[in-house]
This record gives structure tokens, C-alpha cells and sequence, in this order.
């Protein structure tokens, strides 16, 4: 069972902080052996949905997104560092994380659009959940990825 909480980055407190940028770095850095600047000026502005389980009576992050408002980044609201720990992969923790993480965002920003740089082996994943491909795939970190867009009014099946 994963217990979901959306915060602001003032609400986050420096434990919290300090668990999800660690989660980042073992998944991006460590994990897919990825250099690049995680500390993009972003964080302070988005909203941070946080996936907690309880693993021998220890509270774990399992899973991790931000939501950048309409303008932030792009016209449309964005996810980003979309991630789930590695421990926590094979119990569904990502369809979880992407099914909350849409309705907190379009609750948060309704009547707007999504966008995302997805790795491009994730594809299948994100049109299960209504998002459309609308790039060609290009290289970011030396990882493939593909812009992607949910459009406001989509029903996507999750």
C-alpha cells in the first residue's frame, strides 16, 4: 500500500528534501549512469507527489513526480523525474504514481494539457495513460527520449 502526499517545495521539510533528491540520484545518476544538472531551478516552483510504503516498519519512498504549472517550463503544465525505486518497480508502484499524479495535476491545473520528455522505451507505458507522442526521438543525456502530450480533455483508460 503506498500513501500518496502533494507538496509544495516550502512544504517538503529538509528530511523529506533530502530523501527525494537521494531516491533521484540512485535512479538517474547511479541507476542509468546519467550526468546532468538534477538541480534545474525547477523544484522550487513545483508541486512534489510523494509515494511512502512501509517496508519492515520502516516509512520508504517508493515513488517520486513533480508537476510544473502551465508556463513554468512549457505552455502546458508538465511531469517530470518521474521515478519509482527499484524495490518497488514490480508491485505497480509506476502506474500508481502516473494514475495519481494526473488527477493531483489536473486538479491542480484543470482544463490544461500535459507535457513530458519521456525515455522513449517508456512510450507504451505513457500512451496507456492517454499521452500522445509529438517528437521524434532525440538524445538527452545520452538517453533517448520523446516529447509526449495528454491532452486536457483526454479520458485516458488507467
Amino acid at each position: 500500500m503506498i500513501n500518496w502526499q502533494w507538496h509544495t517545495f516550502e512544504e517538503l521539510g529538509t528530511h523529506t528534501l533530502y530523501e527525494v533528491l537521494a531516491l533521484r540520484q540512485r535512479v538517474f545518476v547511479l541507476e542509468q549512469q546519467c550526468l546532468y544538472p538534477d538541480l534545474d531551478g525547477y523544484d522550487q516552483q513545483a508541486m512534489h507527489l510523494l509515494g511512502w510504503r512501509s517496508v519492515d516498519g520502516q516509512r520508504q519512498l517508493a515513488a517520486y513526480l513533480r508537476c510544473l504549472a502551465p508556463g513554468a517550463k512549457y505552455t502546458e503544465m508538465s511531469l517530470g523525474r518521474v521515478l519509482t525505486a527499484p524495490e518497488a518497480r514490480a508491485g505497480g508502484a509506476g502506474k500508481q504514481l502516473l494514475a495519481e499524479g494526473i488527477a493531483r495535476a489536473e486538479a491542480q491545473h484543470p482544463g490544461h494539457a500535459i507535457r513530458i520528455g519521456a525515455q522513449h522505451y517508456l512510450e507504451r507505458f505513457y500512451q496507456s495513460f492517454g499521452f500522445v507522442t509529438v517528437s521524434a526521438p532525440y538524445d538527452e543525456d545520452g538517453i533517448a527520449h520523446i516529447d509526449m502530450l495528454r491532452p486536457a480533455s483526454s479520458e485516458a483508460a488507467v
